[in-house]
């Protein structure tokens, strides 16, 4: 939302907004842009009959006073993908959805429509390289669109990809999450099917054909179709990795990359399929993505030294841990192998769904899961016992103390390690300086 107001503010808008709290880095943000609220709250005195239009953000809950006071005074309300799309109406709409990779696949098309010289706007959900905000509005002619399955709003309970309508459309695969809002995968499955049906009639699905259950769904989506709209399925493209890069291989041209791992390479394959529908040629694309050194904690090396790597990755869900343990294993064999996850997302902390979460972990040399019992009561949810999380995944050390997890990372990395940092979370505010 605050990327939001800076884009409206960038355009010329007068833009004021509220919130019960403001966190950094929004805050030090909004207040460079002379837009921070001069005071925390909610104050229908606010909303006035001279406002052009609100924008309704998921944390407002459906009566708050101020949106209520807007309803009465019969403003025009959107919802943040509501906005969006019809800021995006006149333009070819490229949306990236899926249970995993959309930050990536979203950022490595817009690197390279950068590197190309495109004007395009865009909406991302993470902080990128290159970009001084996470959403981008102006007349330009394209707009690239992370999809998100999440709920729009507290007046509307659908997912934001719905509203979208995508010209070119990516889904990188299906994996059962936010179980707190679609509490069975035939529910969760059915979003993606909704998304798929909402492509222009004349437009492009891009999807991966090796996760099996989004290729059923996208195959019986396209039978009988009597529109225009193609699929096309993609697949990891032919690479290898030396000496520690991992290189495409195209026509007889080597392109090296600065991302490595399967989910990686099937994400730029999506992205390239996506580029060539608004003319990018497959060299181009290729030429350009070398540069692209990954989304914040989207496996972001964020220490090196010859004998220790350290990654950090938004890794949350059973398929996003299993795929960056899985990448990490095959791009560093041979070297020790150090895994953190911490247990933060509703879903995670669910007693019912970590059994998901099973052998999630395999091939590490060292695993470690890590959750503080401070969590559950945040979350107001059942406190879970070391002995039971360490059940459901299996061969795994659980950890429920800070400065025992230090303690045992340290003792780790007296040989020459990788450490992989999992979480959506931040290990209650751990330090890189606290383990090296």
């Amino acid at each position: 939302m605050h990327n939001m107001a800076m884009a409206l503010h960038n355009m010329g808008y007068q833009v004021s907004g509220s919130d019960d709290e403001v966190f950094e880095p929004a805050l030090s943000r909004l207040q460079n842009k002379g837009l921070l609220p001069d005071k925390f709250g909610w104050d229908e005195n606010q909303i006035t009959p001279d406002i052009d239009f609100i924008i309704l953000g998921m944390h407002a809950r459906a009566d708050n006073p101020e949106l209520l006071k807007a309803k009465e005074l019969g403003l025009n309300i959107y919802s943040f993908p509501e906005y969006v799309f019809e800021h995006s109406k006149n333009k070819t709409r490229i949306v990236v959805g899926g249970s995993h990779g959309k930050t990536s696949t979203t950022a490595m098309i817009m690197h390279v429509l950068m590197q190309q010289g495109i004007n395009f706007d865009y909406l991302v959900g993470s902080q990128l390289e290159g970009f001084e905000t996470m959403v981008k509005l102006s007349n330009a002619p394209i707009i690239v669109i992370e999809g998100d399955e999440y709920l729009t709003s507290a007046l509307d309970l659908k997912p934001k990809f719905h509203w979208y309508k995508p010209h070119t459309a990516i889904l990188t695969g299906i994996a059962w999450d936010h179980i707190n809002v679609f509490p069975t995968f035939e529910f969760y499955e059915e979003q993606f099917k909704i998304f798929i049906n909402s492509i222009e009639p004349s437009g492009t699905l891009i999807y991966c054909e090796e996760d099996a259950d989004l290729r059923q769904l996208c195959e019986s989506s396209f039978q009988g179709q009597s529109d225009l709209r193609i699929a096309k399925p993609y697949r990891v493209p032919q690479h290898s990795i030396i000496n520690g890069t991992t290189i495409i291989h195209l026509n007889g041209t080597n392109y090296p990359l600065q991302v490595f791992g399967n989910h990686n390479l099937l994400n730029l394959q999506a992205a390239m399929m996506a580029c060539e529908t608004i003319g990018i040629s497959e060299t181009n694309f290729w030429q350009s993505v070398g540069s692209f050194k990954g989304a914040a904690k989207r496996l972001e090396k964020v220490f090196e030294t010859e004998a220790l790597k350290i990654f950090r990755d938004f890794a949350h869900s059973p398929s996003k841990l299993k795929a960056t343990v899985k990448a990490a294993i095959k791009q560093f064999d041979g070297i020790k192998l150090i895994g953190v996850f911490e247990l933060h997302t509703f879903s995670s902390l669910n007693a019912a769904f970590l059994k998901e979460y099973k052998n999630s972990m395999q091939g590490l040399d060292c695993a470690i899961v890590y959750f503080n019992n401070h969590v559950f009561e945040i979350k107001k949810m059942q406190m879970l016992s070391p002995e039971f999380v360490g059940e459901q995944f299996e061969n795994v050390e659980i950890i429920n103390d800070k400065a025992q997890l230090i303690q045992k990372i340290k003792d780790e990395l007296r040989s020459k390690s990788v450490l992989l940092l999992m979480s959506s979370g931040n290990f209650d505010g751990l330090d890189i300086k606290d383990i090296i």
